[in-house]
């Protein structure tokens, strides 16, 4: 049996919403090849996906399963990511990234559900929520200084901005992953 240990759970919520405030500039130059359609047919089966998990609540409402979808979610984050680097910008690319991000999302209302179960108290939950804002603002905050050091010299292209934003993304990711790791403990 798992047990989560608040103190490094915190610390993965800062750094989770850490990359998502500088992440959500990014999805706009990255979905650009996509029409309007997939989001369209991405929110139909992500709505679909969500009321799937939602049906596993009785099964998957603890630390060890939390756990395990968590570790998933950020692993797709972290192969979506590394595909990008790897492939040309392109409709693929993109629409691969997409049906990543979009597979994350679905486990969205669990992971908020599960991690309030798993904290339990109200203090606990205010530093969560707390760390999850100022994480999100400094995100937010560090990807503008990053967009805009890269127009002060010269990288005003939004593919290229974008594409050198995800070395720092995945360097996040990998903290988010070693601490989502030290969050949860045998006992």
């Amino acid at each position: 049996m798992l047990k989560i240990i608040p103190l490094w759970f915190i610390r993965y919520k800062f750094f989770n919403s850490l990359f998502l405030g500088l992440s959500v500039g990014a999805i706009f130059t990255l979905y650009a090849p996509l029409e309007p359609s997939i989001y369209s047919i991405g929110g139909v089966l992500l709505a679909m996906g969500m009321l799937i998990v939602a049906r596993f609540y009785h099964t998957i409402l603890n630390a060890e399963w939390f756990f395990r979808i968590s570790l998933f979610v950020e692993g797709v984050l972290l192969l979506a990511m590394l595909y990008f680097l790897y492939a040309s910008y392109n409709y693929q690319t993109a629409l691969l990234l997409y049906i990543g991000y979009q597979i994350t999302f679905v486990f969205g209302n669990y992971l908020i559900r599960a991690e309030t179960l798993l904290l339990k108290t109200d203090t606990l939950l205010t530093k969560l929520d707390t760390v999850k804002q100022v994480g999100y603002l400094l995100g937010m905050g560090l990807a503008y200084l990053f967009y805009k050091i890269l127009t002060h010299y010269s990288i005003e292209d939004n593919q290229t901005q974008v594409y050198d934003l995800h070395f720092l993304l995945i360097a996040v990711e990998l903290v988010v992953i070693i601490l989502i790791i030290k969050s949860f403990k045998r006992v």
